[in-house]
């Protein structure tokens, strides 16, 4: 069966469902996606949205975490919840045969969800804990302050697993008030699949959405990324530099030239070996093991970031280097050889990224999402093989934004003077 977008009414509210039928395997999955959320909506408290996540992991208050646990286990069952910048998502899967359980769990848990002090006081705990340990990850740290330069005042420019500062204030009430306002009825969205009918997942939903309360519809400004060059170095006792770079890149996910974005991408640093800054950082100057590059487009804020590492007194020359391939990139494209390179891999590996139901079902979720008809990927790919090599060029030239560099590094400044 194809994959279809239907809805499901609940208490007068119709309930977007993505589906594919899948008979191979008797496994059937669903995701409740709460859309329009996650780490956008922490506001003030930055991490709630993943401190929340890990509360719910903590099953049902009726149950508690382990009785919970433990049934899930004894049906081999997978429940989890996660927090994405623009989603929040209840996730289960099981044998066909156990599906029905499963969705009675996943009831269990929006109905009830362990939001005790002793639950609230454990997940903080262990937060804290992760953060603490996270001052000593040099690429972490390079990799957050990188965001605080490049969405400096928008929702974007924060740690998403919050800071210790944010995670201290954090409150029980805090949990519940974020879960109450943005997970409800008016934001959900189903994606489901497997060994079962489009008839049979809706009804057996019903129940479990109608656990849900009714709610605002969420909605996400656009960010756009910081188009002043800034730079942030925090001195580390690192034997190596760690570089991330950003800047802004003026597309939004519904744009019909993504897909040259995703060439041009590819082509610059997104490879691996034979990307254009892999081959002037590491195989011509040695200056680093690897070298990194990639855009990222998304609903609510896009970007062209990357990174790599190199010696403390290489850090001037590494930086100098980045920008200077991305200016040549801009001003000269790509060659033709590049192109057709690029054009062997994206087509020729286009399987390996279609082979589950869960990468299937994946894509059909960010179409839909994204304001895309389903099937909208294999039209990409078609543009992508129909495309000509002016036509990419001119695409990079007028991108020259991405060469509004910021750099976020951690260094040894003693030996990069």
């Amino acid at each position: 069966m194809a994959q279809v977008v239907d809805k499901v009414a609940v208490q007068g509210v119709d309930v977007p469902i993505v589906f594919e039928k899948d008979t191979k395997l008797p496994i059937s999955s669903l995701q409740l996606v709460i859309k329009n959320s996650g780490s956008a909506k922490d506001g003030e408290l930055f991490g709630i949205a993943r401190f929340v996540s890990n509360m719910l992991s903590e099953g049902s208050k009726e149950m508690g975490a382990i009785a919970f646990a433990k049934a899930l286990e004894q049906r081999a069952i997978n429940l989890s919840v996660h927090a994405g910048t623009e989603t929040f998502v209840f996730e289960i899967s099981s044998l066909k045969e156990q599906f029905p359980y499963a969705l009675e769990m996943l009831t269990k848990l929006l109905k009830n969800p362990n939001f005790t002090q002793e639950t609230f006081e454990k997940i903080k705990l262990l937060t804290l804990g992760m953060l603490s340990n996270k001052q000593s990850d040099y690429d972490y740290i390079a990799s957050v302050n990188l965001n605080k330069l490049i969405f400096e005042n928008t929702p974007f420019g924060h740690p998403y697993n919050g800071d210790l500062q944010s995670i201290e204030k954090i409150t029980l009430d805090d949990v519940m008030a974020f879960y109450a306002k943005n997970v409800s009825l008016e934001n959900a969205i189903i994606v489901a699949g497997g060994d079962m009918s489009l008839d049979d997942i809706k009804e057996l939903l019903e129940p479990t959405l109608s656990k849900l309360s009714h709610g605002q519809s969420n909605t996400l400004e656009y960010a756009e990324a910081n188009k002043n060059e800034k730079e942030m170095v925090v001195d580390k006792p690192s034997e190596q530099a760690y570089i991330y770079f950003g800047a802004p890149f003026h597309m939004q996910s519904n744009d019909e030239e993504s897909y040259k974005a995703k060439v041009a991408s590819f082509i610059l640093g997104e490879s691996g070996f034979g990307s254009r800054l892999m081959e002037e950082i590491r195989v011509k100057r040695g200056l680093a093991y690897s070298a990194y590059s990639r855009v990222s487009i998304n609903k609510s804020h896009s970007s062209f970031t990357g990174h790599l590492q190199t010696k403390n007194e290489s850090l001037s020359e590494a930086k100098k280097i980045v920008k200077k391939e991305i200016e040549r990139f801009i001003q000269k494209g790509v060659t033709k050889e590049e192109l057709a390179q690029a054009k062997r891999f994206l087509l020729g590996s286009e399987p390996l990224r279609n082979e589950t139901l869960s990468q299937r079902l994946s894509r059909a979720f960010f179409e839909y999402y994204r304001g895309f008809e389903l099937g909208y990927s294999k039209k990409q790919l078609e543009k992508i093989e129909a495309l000509k090599l002016e036509d990419l060029n001119a695409f990079i030239k007028k991108h020259d934004e991405i060469s509004k560099l910021s750099f976020s590094v951690v260094a040894k400044s003693s030996e990069t003077k």
